[in-house]
């Protein structure tokens, strides 16, 4: 599906000295992300493209822009570093896609706030935020590249969710400023859990162009790497420190099975072995080592990360989460896909270890510490060996239906399947009322039906 052409160049004239591109290779790499860890996505989303990129460097562009849309009826696809993994930047309809790189000013540092243009590099932001002496309160394995605004619109936590829980959780996020998508684009403020409207809705109810990050007072974290005699004994560990309150930053299962995938890690992370990768805080590592002996391990590794990378050793944020997933892929693409768990709470190691004995070879473990909703959370983002659609939905229906677990489908487009796993009834009045046409990023939620959109 794809949009008129004489209605794209009609939108195209309004934008004035706005830059945007139509370049075919451009386009089609501007209309992917990492939805290919998916076979299921990529076989769903592969040849989906929008027919403009649009690249505006102010608010008052992307103003131009929402208005041009709304006039001719443009779908709208928000694209940031395009780190996701769920197609949250592919465009199902066509129309143009608007950039948001060039948003990229650092508007103030405070103490524990940044603000910020939503373009702006979590990478860029955090440096900023170190010559203050503070870091930021989360980030994904990704932010290398990712944007700030990307992370909130299609994340959901990351590194630092061991100490500050879920994006949507307490003051990581208190405000928003939103363009809406109509003839005469409003700008709406959003603080405090009022931000939950428009936070991990995949950009699709309003074009955030300004928000504000928690930060925390910076710690020079020691990256580690705890081995164990078997997964069972790595889990009561990082279990165990969590609920000490260790002071870490990051705390990651990983199964020795994973080893080869770690070709930098040669000598520090055996395949015999199960590994915990943390970020400790240098004034908690005696405690730590404490900890990880009286579950019968050793630790391998222990460098701050100016010393990481001068050995070309991955930071330990580039060892869990989905980077599993990535270097795995990296090693034998055809081969493996994904699917990410919550746990029950409490926690049992015992149901992980029936798992790993149910699965066998075809789904490789690891787990990552973090807090939701104030509580201990566990998570897992499994490797799981590619056979067919139907094989891994029937493993998703045993870790629901058997085990009790909640999976977040990352083989699925709208955030409803994907993460919510309901349809929230707020974001989508957010959405009449900041995009009244049902313009932004259409397909992506199921809450949206056409009969709601403005005549």
């Amino acid at each position: 599906m794809s949009v008129p052409q004489h209605r794209m160049d009609t939108f195209r004239a309004e934008l004035g000295d706005i830059d945007w591109r139509d370049d075919a290779k451009l386009l089609a790499a501007k209309s992917r992300d990492y939805y290919w860890y998916s076979p299921i996505l990529k076989a769903q989303l592969d040849g989906k493209e929008g027919q403009l990129i649009v690249v505006p460097k102010s608010e008052a562009e992307v103003i131009t822009i929402a208005a041009a849309a709304a006039r001719h009826r443009i779908p709208l696809t928000l694209r940031g570093g395009g780190t996701g993994n769920y197609g949250q930047c592919v465009p199902l309809e066509g129309g143009a896609i608007l950039e948001t790189t060039r948003l990229s000013r650092i508007l103030e540092i405070s103490e524990g706030r940044a603000l910020c243009e939503a373009g702006t590099r979590l990478e860029t932001l955090e440096k900023a935020a170190a010559e203050t002496g503070q870091m930021l309160s989360m980030f994904p394995s990704t932010k290398r590249l990712a944007t700030v605004g990307g992370f909130i619109a299609g994340g959901s936590g990351g590194i630092g969710s061991l100490r500050h829980g879920m994006l949507r959780d307490g003051a990581n996020i208190t405000y928003l400023r939103i363009v809406t998508v109509e003839q005469e684009p409003r700008i709406i403020e959003l603080h405090g859990r009022e931000t939950l409207k428009a936070l991990h809705a995949y950009g699709t109810n309003g074009i955030i162009t300004a928000l504000d990050y928690a930060l925390t007072p910076a710690t020079d974290w020691l990256h580690t790497i705890a081995l164990f005699p078997d997964y069972g004994a790595g889990l009561r560990f990082a279990e165990n420190a969590q609920k000490s309150r260790l002071d870490a930053y990051l705390m990651t299962v990983v199964e020795g099975r994973f080893a080869p995938f770690y070709r930098r890690l040669t000598g520090y992370f055996p395949a015999d072995r199960d590994a915990v990768f943390s970020m400790i805080a240098p004034d908690a590592m005696d405690d730590f080592r404490m900890q990880v002996a009286a579950c019968g391990g050793e630790i391998a590794l222990a460098k701050p990360l100016q010393e990481m990378e001068a050995a070309n050793l991955p930071p330990a944020w580039e060892c869990g989460w989905n980077h599993t997933t990535l270097q795995a892929l990296k090693s034998e693409p055809e081969d493996w896909s994904y699917l990410q768990v919550a746990y029950p709470r409490p926690f049992d190691p015992a149901l992980v270890m029936h798992q790993i004995e149910r699965y066998g070879d075809e789904v490789l473990f690891h787990h990552e510490m973090a807090r939701m909703d104030g509580e201990v959370q566990i998570f897992a983002l499994p490797l799981v060996r590619w056979t067919s659609k139907e094989r891994m939905y029937a493993i998703i229906g045993e870790m629901t239906e058997l085990d009790g677990c909640t999976i977040f489908d990352p083989h699925a487009v709208t955030i409803e399947d994907g993460g919510m796993k309901e349809i929230d009834s707020t974001q989508i009045d957010f959405k009449k009322e900041a995009d009244p046409f049902g313009l932004m990023n259409p397909g992506k939620t199921r809450g949206w039906t056409p009969e709601m959109a403005r005549p």
